[in-house]
């Protein structure tokens, strides 16, 4: 019998390479298996004890490692993820990731296989089990004592103090800046109180300062006359001609010549003749740049000096006309200055007043700082103090800024028997903002079909229309309440009517419904659409729901 020994030597080479083939991938998945491990550091711990969960893994340097991330232990919760232990040995890295993992209710938990990516491949750590334990209270070492008295609580005291602190404060330091600046009897400047003296005693002060002077040392002749003459042409225009500054000499020395004439001054001719000549050698001194002798410019000042004595003494007593004249002119004129101070004084206060609401308005909003000082119903609701209660049962817990009241429609005497409802409501559909919570529980039959939210948005909706709410835009979208119960949300704009009239207002509506077993519950909230705080009331109020399991409600309801 003939072999062919090539094909017997083929044979063999394949059955070789298989082998070695199976022998790598064996020790592939065997040098894979003993790239990770994990462990925990006890299986058994009491109520609120911790364990460390420790994930190990060896692997090239080359590689990336991602370790969980999370709540991937559930139904065990991660308090705290630490940092990864890398340490190097040769070309590999040997990293330690360690969770501390709890659980706060006794039983037996399995810890969940988590998955570890390594380069490009994904492992998963074995399932660990472990028992949570209950803590033990030893009764008969510990005394019962009877229930304490209830007890009076000091009430949280009102702030209203302090902001009355404080706006007092602020009114006492603008009351003494508008006091200070403006309504304080000022001391008087030497200016003021040469202003106040009589015109004659002015006119003799200014002739003393005119000596004390340097016009004549520094031979200022001109600058000399032209205070001089100034202090006569003053006097005379105060007590004897009004326009005695602005005329020139000769209309002042005619307008004397007939005051004499007409016997209304009773001063010499010789006097007038001396005022005009130092009035003329002035006059030559400021515009023909004349230059008398300083002694005959002292001699003028002598006599300008006299004459005033004799213009005094040649004017009439006043009358007593002319007194209550003056008082009255004084009266006048105090009573300017006190309107003038008035007038001051507003003008601070409502500069002060804008300049107020203008910094408020740019911090916190112009329309939030108006209704703040005006007042708005919905403001004063939302800043309010809100309530947190539970409304029919099974329970929703809501905060909303006023208590809903019970408002249970009647039920046709047929169908009493088949539902139960609960209504607690604070406004209507025709308000700025209205809030009803009702919860419905049908005695549903074995066969019937299960409730169907989306049937009961339906219906909802048509109740408001019974209201009189018109133009819905309705949107629906999944809702989940912060302890995980889930409903349907239907919201969207309208129109709602006005109380007591044919009008209406834009608005926008929020319906929450739940259903658990034969119970249907639902919200339902109306506000003005540009009611910025009735929105924000609204957003809070849905933010707050919460519903309780209809046994754990039971089982509180068995307890009280």
């Amino acid at each position: 019998m003939n072999y062919d020994f090539r094909f017997l030597n083929d044979k063999i080479k394949q059955t070789k390479a298989v082998a070695l083939s199976l022998l790598f991938i064996l020790f592939s998945v065997f040098s894979f298996a003993q790239q990770m491990t994990s462990s925990i550091d006890s299986t058994s711990i009491k109520i609120g004890a911790q364990i460390t969960y420790k994930v190990q893994v060896e692997t090239d340097t080359t590689n990336v490692v991602v370790f969980p991330e999370g709540q991937t232990f559930l139904p065990l919760e991660v308090i705290e993820s630490y940092a990864i232990d890398t340490t190097k040995e040769d070309a590999k890295y040997k990293l330690i990731k360690k969770y501390g993992l709890t659980q706060f209710d006794s039983g037996v938990y399995t810890i969940p296989r988590q998955k570890i990516v390594i380069g490009t491949k994904v492992f998963q750590t074995d399932s660990l089990q472990v028992e949570v334990k209950n803590i033990v209270v030893d009764t008969t070492k510990q005394g019962l004592y009877d229930i304490k008295p209830i007890i009076e609580v000091e009430k949280t005291p009102s702030q209203w103090f302090k902001y009355f602190l404080l706006t007092l404060l602020i009114l006492s330091v603008i009351g003494f800046v508008l006091y200070w600046f403006i309504w304080r009897k000022k001391p008087l400047t030497k200016e003021e109180k040469i202003a106040l003296l009589p015109p004659y005693d002015r006119a003799k002060l200014a002739l003393q300062n005119l000596d004390e002077s340097s016009y004549l040392e520094n031979a200022e002749i001109k600058d000399y006359y032209s205070e001089l003459t100034f202090i006569i042409r003053k006097y005379l225009d105060e007590k004897v001609y009004d326009r005695a500054l602005e005329s020139t000499t000769d209309e002042l020395i005619n307008r004397l010549n007939l005051l004499k004439d007409g016997n209304q001054i009773d001063i010499s001719k010789e006097d007038i003749k001396n005022i005009e000549t130092i009035l003329k050698r002035a006059d030559l001194v400021k515009f023909a740049k004349s230059a008398p002798d300083i002694e005959l410019a002292k001699l003028d000042r002598n006599t300008i000096d006299v004459e005033i004595d004799q213009v005094k003494e040649a004017l009439p007593e006043p009358t007593e006309e002319e007194k209550k004249q003056d008082q009255r002119y004084q009266e006048a004129l105090e009573k300017k200055q006190k309107r003038k101070k008035t007038i001051l004084t507003i003008v601070a206060v409502v500069a002060l007043c804008i300049a107020t609401f203008v910094g408020f308005g740019l911090k916190y909003g112009f329309t939030y700082v108006k209704d703040t000082i005006i007042g708005h119903e919905s403001k004063e609701l939302l800043e309010g103090n809100w309530v947190t209660s539970d409304y029919g049962f099974p329970a929703i817990t809501i905060s909303t800024p006023k208590v809903l009241k019970r408002d249970n429609p009647p039920i046709p005497e047929e169908v009493k028997a088949k539902l139960q409802m609960s209504v607690f409501s604070f406004g209507s559909a025709s308000e700025p903002l209205s809030v009803k919570l009702s919860t419905l529980k049908v005695n549903q039959q074995e066969g019937q079909e299960k409730i169907d939210l989306n049937q009961v948005s339906e219906k909802a909706i048509q109740d408001l229309e019974k209201q009189g709410v018109i133009n819905m835009l309705v949107k629906n979208e999944k809702f989940v309440t912060p302890n995980n119960a889930e409903g349907l949300k239907t919201y969207g704009t309208a129109s709602l009517p006005v109380a007591g009239t044919e009008n209406y207002f834009d608005g926008e509506y929020i319906l929450l419904h739940f259903t658990s077993q034969n119970v249907i519950q639902e919200i339902a909230i109306t506000y003005r659409k540009d009611d910025v705080y009735a929105k924000e009331i609204a957003e809070r109020i849905v933010d707050s729901v919460e519903l309780i399991k209809e046994e754990i409600a039971k089982k509180e309801q068995e307890e009280k």
